[in-house]
């Protein structure tokens, strides 16, 4: 009596770390201190857990009470820690065994009433808990989605008296289940219900393929965000990792969905997003848009549109998965691997190269608004290819083409053969592994020539090589050809030429 510890954790990116609440009370004027590194809404949680104590039929004592947050040098934030804070005072004052709590961690805001409300990154906290012989108590609104960790107990609590009564072996929480509605989403638009534009819907196969990174360009209304929109409907569903993975970056920011879960995430940010609302930051660092859309799309609409300023802060992500964000009390790192799919028009007023509107900017205008897209960011975009305006007569004559179902199978094959003879996909690889033996020495000269005639870097010989493989991998080819090669050439061109 006197002093106890409850367990709990803090988040730092998307790792939740134990955090021992210590609660110690001390002779002196009646007061209560929150000490370890917390910030406001953790200091201002002593105001919550009086009255929560006191609503929920239990004395709160009329002495110094000094709560530790151990480690001290970890920052605490957010009202998590509010429900073993209560566990802690009602243990150190006798009225709750002290012993009970060694079994448990708790996470959960108090109301004034001693209701428990949801707290964010629940997820990543219960995959933590996960490695412990731990229970975890979370609120209600929790518990489906800390559920979706595999091999972690979860209990569900509604109020502060529950939990009591559960430690003190009088009613036992209901563990927390994953709702049958878990995945069932609306199904994804339809690649049929796009007529014409046969190369662009060959190049979104080739890219949902490989995860490789495309740019579509041409004129407004010829379909390029409705292409876009497409793709998760040919990508196949995520795998157990990778949903964990995704739900956990998902719940940092209070946005995952136990119905959207293992479908690939497709964020699609306005042109107007600032840099940090794209790749995350924050005095207490949060994921951003590119986190969010870790092994999904992350689709740019109007390219040239957003600030160059904004857009050269993807070369980083695009080229290593990942996004690290520094700042003077503390680094954090964020998974970023996603798939960049962006559309843009040929110039500023559109119609550049239409031979159906006259284009009204001049070749300054155009050059400039081209400008915008740096070289570097280009390189990293593995196809490039054009959407052209296409007559009404001739949309109503086209063949509606297949089926989402019939190409998101083909791109199932090709993955799984990626996966089974590299453990990756194909826009993953390293150079060594894309150097492979098996191209044939043709495909190579013809690869040799077009690095010299287009002016291709080094990183972009490795991604036209990489998009040829995926090319073989739909054909079921084991081995890459000079049909392949060309095809990947076609597909990556000047983005002069794309408009």
């Amino acid at each position: 009596m006197g002093l106890a510890v409850v367990h709990t954790r803090a988040l730092t990116g998307v790792n939740a770390l134990p955090v021992d609440v210590e609660v110690h009370l001390a002779g002196g004027l009646p007061a209560m201190s929150i000490v370890g590194l917390p910030e406001t809404a953790v200091r201002e949680s002593k105001d919550r857990v009086r009255a929560a104590i006191a609503n929920s039929r239990f004395d709160f004592p009329q002495r110094k009470i000094i709560v530790n947050l151990a480690p001290a040098d970890l920052p605490k934030e957010g009202g998590r820690y509010d429900l073993a804070i209560a566990l802690g005072v009602l243990a150190a004052t006798g009225q709750l065994p002290g012993d009970r709590l060694h079994g448990y961690e708790f996470v959960g805001e108090l109301g004034l009433s001693g209701d428990l409300r949801p707290v964010r990154g629940a997820l990543p906290t219960a995959v933590a808990a996960a490695d412990t012989a731990r229970a975890l108590i979370v609120p209600e609104a929790n518990a489906a989605e800390a559920a979706l960790a595999e091999g972690a107990e979860i209990l569900q609590a509604a109020t502060l008296l529950q939990v009591v009564a559960h430690l003190m072996g009088r009613d036992r929480l209901p563990p927390g289940v994953v709702p049958a509605m878990t995945g069932q989403v609306p199904p994804a638009a339809d690649l049929s219900e796009v007529r014409g534009q046969h190369q662009a819907k060959r190049a979104l196969e080739i890219a949902a393929a490989g995860a490789h990174n495309l740019l579509l360009v041409g004129p407004p209304g010829t379909g390029k965000s409705m292409l876009a929109g497409r793709l998760g409907g040919i990508l196949p569903p995520l795998t157990q990792r990778e949903a964990v993975e995704s739900a956990a970056i998902a719940s940092l920011n209070a946005l995952f969905d136990v119905r959207a879960w293992r479908r690939r995430p497709f964020r699609q940010p306005h042109h107007t997003t600032s840099a940090v609302a794209l790749v995350g930051g924050g005095s207490v660092p949060r994921p951003g848009e590119v986190s969010l859309a870790h092994n999904g799309v992350l689709f740019l609409d109007e390219l040239p549109e957003f600030n160059r300023q904004v857009l050269e802060v993807l070369r980083e992500p695009l080229e290593n998965g990942r996004i690290v964000i520094s700042r003077a009390a503390r680094k954090t790192e964020f998974p970023a691997r996603f798939q960049l799919i962006a559309a843009m028009n040929p110039c500023p007023c559109g119609y550049a190269h239409d031979p159906q509107r006259a284009c009204r900017c001049t070749p300054a205008q155009i050059e400039r608004y081209l400008m915008r897209l740096s070289g570097p960011l280009l390189d990293r975009i593995d196809i490039r290819v054009r959407v052209p305006r296409v007559a009404p007569a001739s949309l109503r004559r086209a063949d509606p083409g297949e089926a989402s179902r019939t190409v998101g199978d083909r791109v199932a094959a090709a993955r799984a053969r990626q996966l089974s003879r590299c453990g990756k996909l194909n826009a993953h690889l390293t150079n060594a592994e894309t150097e492979r033996d098996d191209t044939h020495p043709e495909a190579l000269r013809l690869l040799d020539d077009a690095t010299t005639r287009l002016h291709l870097s080094p990183r972009a010989y490795h991604r036209t090589l990489r998009v040829a493989r995926t090319v073989a991998d739909l054909a079921g080819c084991e081995g890459v050809d000079p049909l392949h090669i060309a095809e990947a050439i076609a597909l990556r061109g000047p983005v002069n030429d794309a408009v």
